[in-house]
């Protein structure tokens, strides 16, 4: 891994200019003379605050990502598609897949920290004949990806919210609209702290991050000591599948659902690259950080319920919506404790909104301000004072509470929309790695980076990405 630390050598022969030294931005945009260089070459103007450090930045992508509590979520796509061993051994082989695209996408936001992310670095790195088309489709796939994010992940906290009250009230009978005006609500709070509480957004961020790995302990210590258990052959070799699909290998692709689920997003502190003081560095050492936090807890979790789920035919089909509750209900034999239990992933998933929310408005900002999107001159706008993308954001709550009524006709309709949005991100992911592999097949020079993989393990890493 001592490619990691190439970028000082790199860095040092980055020579910088005198005028970065100085500027007249005030103090709170200003960032390092590297923000300020990258900037210049990008040909973009610095008009956000840069008040994000490591630990919040850090913070704000583990938290979106929030992966050992999004595999407690996705739980219902894996089990009827290979059982208890799919969970563990699908989950290592897509993070393995993912990691290798976090750690190329980190150099990369390395060589060229904006907040436009993947359509940017493909205008940089694709062939010159193609790289109008391929980014302004990037940009698209992008806006796609994240404007479902939001939706999804507020349509999850309404979820969870209608579960837990089932729960603890067995009379309720969830409805449809329900699950809109709760989806509404959620999308309500992410908004208004990315508006009106938006310059405490960071210690935000930084405090959710405690939250997150206190929360992992205090769901995973109560499941180890209480709940029923499943053998050791049943975990790791009782492979079973009961959707329908003709044969194991073809349920077992449908259940890299659940993991890509849990670990989409790791793009996400990129879109805050302007905001971000000394980016090409904090981003890829914040990507990376995720990653392993990330990585982690989410496979220590995944193996922990495993054990733990109880009766897969109930786990398939669960009473409050989500397994992780039942679940939680029989390791403790108490309506308070699983109560608690689970608020602690409905209140991890509606922070996870808001740092949706915050990435989603800022692609959809850099987009419009690159002539994207249509009426760009709008979405672009940066209200003074604020120093955030105020009509992106109120764009974005529009879409999401829009959204979520097609599921009051169609919730296959809905579903499809949200699972359009994970492919639209991961072909965001292909395209840029893609073009940065052909870049190194063709032996062209790449960007001056503070950050690099070295070469082994560039190409190691932007293969396996790609595949």
């Amino acid at each position: 891994m001592a490619g990691f630390f190439e970028g000082d050598k790199v860095a040092s022969q980055i020579s910088m200019d005198d005028a970065f030294e100085h500027t007249d931005l005030p103090p709170e945009k200003a960032g390092t003379a590297f923000d300020r260089r990258d900037m210049a070459r990008m040909g973009q103007a610095q008009e956000f605050r840069r008040n994000f450090s490591f630990i919040p930045i850090f913070g704000f992508a583990a938290v979106l990502m929030m992966t050992w509590a999004s595999t407690l979520s996705s739980v219902s796509y894996i089990l009827p598609n290979g059982g208890l061993p799919a969970m563990i051994y699908i989950y290592i082989v897509t993070l393995f897949g993912f990691g290798a695209a976090i750690l190329s996408m980190a150099e990369m936001a390395s060589m060229a920290p904006t907040s436009g992310g993947q359509y940017h670095w493909v205008s940089e790195f694709a062939p010159k004949s193609f790289q109008k088309l391929l980014s302004y489709l990037v940009g698209w796939f992008c806006v796609l990806g994240w404007q479902a994010g939001i939706a999804g992940q507020c349509f999850t906290v309404a979820l969870q919210v209608q579960g837990l009250i089932i729960l603890n009230d067995a009379a309720y009978v969830p409805q449809a609209w329900h699950a809109v005006l709760l989806t509404i609500a959620a999308c309500s709070v992410a908004v208004l702290f990315n508006t009106f509480f938006a310059r405490r957004l960071p210690l935000l961020e930084g405090l959710v991050l405690i939250l997150l790995v206190f929360g992992f302990f205090a769901i995973l210590i109560p499941l180890w000591v209480f709940a029923p258990q499943h053998s050791n052959a049943d975990v790791w070799l009782d492979w079973t599948q009961t959707s329908g699909w003709p044969s194991m290998g073809t349920a077992a692709l449908v259940a890299f659902t659940g993991p890509i689920y849990a670990l989409i997003g790791p793009d996400s502190c990129v879109h805050m690259s302007e905001e971000v003081k000394d980016a090409s560095r904090t981003i890829p050492w914040a990507m990376v950080s995720t990653l392993c936090l990330n990585g982690i807890t989410g496979l220590v979790m995944t193996i922990t319920f495993a054990y733990c789920i109880g009766p897969i035919d109930q786990a398939t089909m669960p009473a409050y919506n989500f397994a992780f509750i039942g679940t939680f209900y029989n390791a403790t034999r108490s309506h308070a404790g699983a109560t608690v239990m689970a608020c602690i992933i409905t209140t991890l998933t509606l922070c996870s909104a808001i740092s949706n929310v915050a990435t989603a408005s800022r692609q959809m900002f850099a987009f419009a301000r690159d002539g994207g999107l249509p009426f760009a001159r709008i979405w672009c706008y940066v209200r003074p004072g604020w120093d955030i993308p105020l009509n992106a954001v109120m764009l974005s709550f529009t879409i999401t509470c829009l959204l979520p009524l097609i599921n009051l006709g169609s919730s296959v309709t809905f579903n499809a929309i949200l699972s359009i949005g994970v492919v639209a991100l991961l072909t965001s992911y292909m395209t840029s790695i893609g073009c940065i592999l052909l870049k190194r097949i063709r032996g062209e020079e790449l960007l001056p980076r503070r950050w690099s993989l070295g070469v082994p393990l560039g190409w190691a890493s932007n293969m396996i990405g790609l595949d």
